[in-house]
């Protein structure tokens, strides 16, 4: 039974090379690293003669880090006439090892996965939600992310979408036979939506080497702060008084909660200084960032402290501060988010913060030429869908 299931799950990455299958002469095994479970361990127990696991892991040593093995890691056992004729280790898509037998001895290897970068044009019709759009489109689910960082600053991919909206995108795919296997950075994006309006940005590099997000008019696409801590995720309690479900009485509610399974990445929302990273009873892990201008985030209800989160330490907008949980008097996994100006707390779903500084008027020249031809490939897209709806 445990092997069955093991087969019906891994069919869905690994395709039909890798089900399990059985002929006169081969037998086709696949396996999942269990917690706790060393590999060699994992080949013994997956039926293989513990002298031929040990040559599997003498044939991987300095090919094969085994202090990376993790839980979930998939490995497949090629038998034929009982004895091991292949053996491959998948930790993603492109990370995947080998070894095969070459006469009376094993060698091991990491495979050669040949991925191509290119720059595609993806467009968005929202009827449901991004995450269906984006299978209608054609794409991996996770371009709804790389929109939501791009936009950060305006728009909030939870409460502003609606239906009928567009988003199209300038895009940098990592291709593997032809599989998207991730996005790299959105070029340039344009979002018409009922709620938002029109946004359009594109990525421009400064002459200090760093890259940032414009306006066409050179406007900065970036704010004080974004919208939103969480990426993509929605409100289930708002600012304001409200019945307390763990105290049972109205009670003033000085944040917003959201909805997020444990070990979501929050990030900081704004340029700022830790002033509380450690449990604070009620509330339980708690970070809360000092920034500029009087104003002051709270994040309760956390698992987890991000890396070097400590009182003192300087932090980062869009760095990701801590995992979201269910510490302290908490009913459920979710984030509550506070925003104070000047000591007192504010609504933070209704701020307006100003942009960031424009770009210089010396650059706008080179600006406007880089950009050009990226504004062309949007445009195109644009003329595009309104030929095919005559």
């Amino acid at each position: 039974m445990r092997l069955a299931a093991t087969v019906l799950c891994l069919g869905v990455l690994f395709a039909a090379p890798f089900a399990e299958a059985s002929t006169t002469q081969y037998t086709v095994k696949n396996r999942r690293i269990e917690p706790n479970q060393p590999l060699a361990a994992a080949l013994q127990e997956a039926g293989l003669p513990t002298e031929q696991a040990g040559a599997v892991i003498s044939a991987l040593e300095g090919v094969f880090d085994f202090r990376k093995s993790r839980v979930g890691d998939q490995f497949r056992l090629v038998m034929k006439g009982g004895e091991l004729d292949f053996f491959d280790y998948r930790q993603s898509s492109v990370d995947e090892w080998q070894v095969r037998r070459d006469g009376d001895k094993f060698v091991g290897s990491k495979r050669t996965i040949e991925v191509e970068k290119q720059v595609g044009l993806v467009s968005l019709e929202i009827n449901n939600s991004l995450y269906e759009a984006a299978l209608a489109a054609g794409e991996d689910p996770l371009i709804g992310m790389v929109l939501a960082d791009v936009f950060a600053w305006d728009i909030d991919f939870y409460r502003d979408v609606r239906k009928g909206d567009k988003a199209r995108a300038l895009v940098e795919k990592f291709v593997s036979k032809g599989r998207i296997l991730r996005y790299g950075e959105v070029l340039a994006a344009t979002y018409e939506g009922e709620s938002v309006g029109h946004k359009r940005v594109f990525r421009y590099e400064l002459p200090d080497g760093k890259a940032s997000y414009f306006q066409e008019d050179g406007a900065s696409a970036r704010k004080a702060f974004l919208k939103s801590p969480l990426k993509y995720a929605h409100v289930t309690s708002r600012f304001g008084s409200r019945f307390h479900p763990v105290l049972q009485y109205v009670k003033a509610h000085n944040g917003v909660d959201y909805a997020a399974s444990v070990g979501t990445p929050v990030w900081a929302v704004a340029d700022g200084t830790v002033t509380v990273a450690h449990n604070t009873g009620a509330g339980g892990n708690t970070v809360c960032l000092r920034h500029t201008n009087g104003f002051e985030t709270c994040y309760l209800h956390l698992s987890k402290f991000g890396a070097g989160v400590r009182a003192g330490a300087r932090v980062s907008q869009k760095q990701v501060i801590a995992l979201s949980g269910n510490t302290g008097r908490s009913t459920g996994p979710h984030l509550h988010y506070a925003l104070k100006r000047n000591g007192a707390y504010v609504n933070p779903l209704n701020q307006n913060f100003p942009r960031t500084e424009p770009l210089p008027k010396s650059l706008l020249p080179d600006f406007r030429a880089k950009i050009a031809p990226m504004a062309q490939q949007l445009d195109a897209v644009s003329v595009a869908s309104a030929d095919a709806r005559k």
